[in-house]
């Protein structure tokens, strides 16, 4: 594997990357101004995600969450309609909340998915930033790195092979187990990670690529993490494993148009949850800071690709997908914002990269020379 210290741009092969789409299923807003019904927002999200494949995009992920602004509670529900409206797009979780699931279970309807979509089925797992799956279905807070961890360990058992014998304290033991359907293949299976160090090596250790849930801030403040995954795969002899981005942003016309649609639902949105957690007020200025120095991928299809292609040279990332869908945007912007997302930007983003190839920027400095 190489040396992740001597990384540079020349390690990105644009044709080797891959584009997604992230939603949460936010509740949106009608032409007059009401919240659409849950109902309503899941069938518009089928809707987005067929015009995602049309549209040539790798991956579209729907996450799980248990509360009244996302309508999203069993993705892969959501992502069976899918398998039978879609033809090449990867059908994944953004994520799905593995400490209050049973990851047998989880097992066993992403095989099932698997063989509806053809092989188009992954995951993406997580320890939950959203706390209200574990009330809801009977589980202690006090125990959340306990369960995810041991369930983790276990979910990796199952999908690397049957049959499965496991141990641990959360649950009793498994021996000489079989899940059905079957698995025909390996799942894809990701571990999202919104910047804790010892997430990132426990990824390592499981084997599992790297999801990096940039949502706030510069993307190149998250450069040590990708170096330590690398350095932690390297010792304990794994191969190269991959790195994406989950960052959020939307697409228009012009800047301007961009920033009119999207800033006052990324406050709402931002403020709701900011509650919550025990945050300050947001306003325009952060929205404005984030736009144009910070993880919010928003702008023309130029500016967002410009975005991108930065933060793919400077992490070296294998993937970049677009939460799309922040806070209660309609569903006619989303559409627009997804169909450039596909034809314009993307084919953009492999095309600046592809011209800083053929500008011998080899010569650059690695990024994590200077973290």
């Amino acid at each position: 594997m190489p040396d992740p210290t001597t990384r540079t741009t020349t390690a990105i092969e644009p044709s080797r990357l891959t584009f997604g789409l992230d939603t949460f299923g936010d509740v949106t807003l009608d032409q007059s101004g009401d919240p659409v019904p849950a109902s309503q927002v899941i069938r518009d999200v089928i809707a987005q995600g067929e015009l995602a494949d049309r549209v040539g995009i790798d991956h579209f992920s729907v996450g799980e969450h248990h509360r009244p602004d996302f309508a999203i509670s069993a993705p892969d529900i959501v992502l069976a309609a899918l398998a039978a409206r879609t033809e090449r797009i990867t059908l994944g979780t953004a994520v799905i909340v593995l400490s209050s699931d049973d990851p047998l279970r989880v097992v066993e309807r992403f095989s099932t998915l698997d063989a509806l979509s053809q092989g188009r089925a992954e995951l993406t797992v997580g320890r939950g930033s959203f706390t209200e799956s574990f009330p809801l279905f009977g589980f202690a807070l006090q125990d959340y790195e306990t369960l995810f961890e041991e369930k983790l360990d276990l979910l990796v058992a199952a999908i690397e092979g049957e049959p499965i014998t496991w141990s641990g304290t959360t649950r009793s033991p498994l021996t000489q187990q079989s899940l059905y359907p079957p698995l025909e293949r390996a799942l894809p299976t990701w571990v999202a990670v919104g910047g804790s160090p010892n997430s990132v090596v426990r990824a390592a250790r499981h084997g599992l690529p790297l999801m990096l849930a940039i949502i706030g801030g510069s993307a190149d403040r998250f450069a040590p993490y990708v170096r330590l995954f690398h350095e932690a795969n390297e010792k304990l002899g794994n191969d190269s494993l991959p790195v994406g981005v989950h960052s959020p942003g939307h697409i228009a016309a012009d800047d301007a148009t961009a920033r009119e649609q999207l800033a006052s639902h990324w406050i709402h949105n931002r403020n709701e949850i900011g509650r919550e957690r025990g945050w300050g007020p947001s306003g325009i200025a952060e929205f404005d800071a984030e736009m144009q120095h910070g993880a919010l991928y928003a702008g023309s299809p130029e500016t967002v690709a410009q975005k991108i292609a930065s933060t793919i040279r400077t992490l070296g990332v294998d993937r970049f997908d677009l939460k799309y869908a922040n806070g209660p945007m309609p569903h006619q912007q989303l559409m627009e914002s997804i169909e450039l997302y596909g034809t314009v930007v993307i084919p953009r983003v492999r095309e600046l990269l592809a011209e800083g190839a053929a500008r011998g920027e080899q010569g650059e400095s690695s990024p994590f020379d200077e973290v």
